[in-house]
């Protein structure tokens, strides 16, 4: 992410909770926790856990990766007191290297909408890398938002960006767990493509 978001968001928690972390797991989340049989799960722009501990609690095994200092040592310290074990990372969600096993669910809640460009090349590329065929990517975005470092994301662009590898499976209108409407998009891993 450009420089400017990474100084917007860790502002913005040093300055407290931001509006966008609500404290609440989605229902889409929960819905499809309750649908998939998933064991893997890496949460994308974690922010402060809420979502990774959650399926912790469900009995994944979560990783959880955020570029805000803040956001991470918070998280850590909400799974601590949550008695789950989730292991959080301070990263950039573009530069996922470090990681190697395959994930049977990846989820990002308004990440991916505030990624330039380039940016979105290499998240998809790590996406490809670290799925295997019918994992489930569960995507929130503003829709076609353009305002102050997020992009917003159109139907459109999610098929185009996100093919051949994942097929839009769901879409929906809801929230982010906040009071920021915006579309959730249910992509699934596609076999390989020759």
């Amino acid at each position: 992410m450009p420089n400017f978001n990474k100084f917007f968001y860790d502002l913005a928690y040093r300055m407290g909770t931001p509006r966008w972390d609500s404290g609440a797991v989605p229902p889409e989340v929960i819905a499809q926790v309750e649908r998939n049989h998933a064991r893997t799960a890496l949460d994308l722009g974690c922010g402060t856990g809420t979502n990774a501990i959650y399926l912790a609690q469900q009995g994944l095994n979560v990783v959880g990766v955020d570029f805000t200092l803040q956001a991470i040592e918070a998280a850590r310290e909400k799974a601590k007191r949550a008695n789950v074990s989730v292991d959080f990372h301070l990263g950039d969600v573009t530069r996922l290297d470090y990681l190697r096993q395959p994930f049977d669910l990846i989820l990002d809640v308004g990440c991916f909408h505030g990624l330039d460009q380039a940016g979105r090349k290499r998240y998809i590329e790590n996406l490809v890398r670290l799925t295997h065929p019918d994992s489930v990517f569960m995507l929130w975005g503003f829709d076609g938002l353009k305002f102050f470092g997020t992009y917003g994301l159109t139907l459109d662009q999610v098929r185009r960006e996100f093919a051949p590898h994942f097929v839009v499976s769901q879409i929906a209108s809801g929230t982010n767990g906040s009071k920021h409407d915006g579309q959730w998009y249910r992509l699934v891993r596609q076999g390989e493509t020759v």
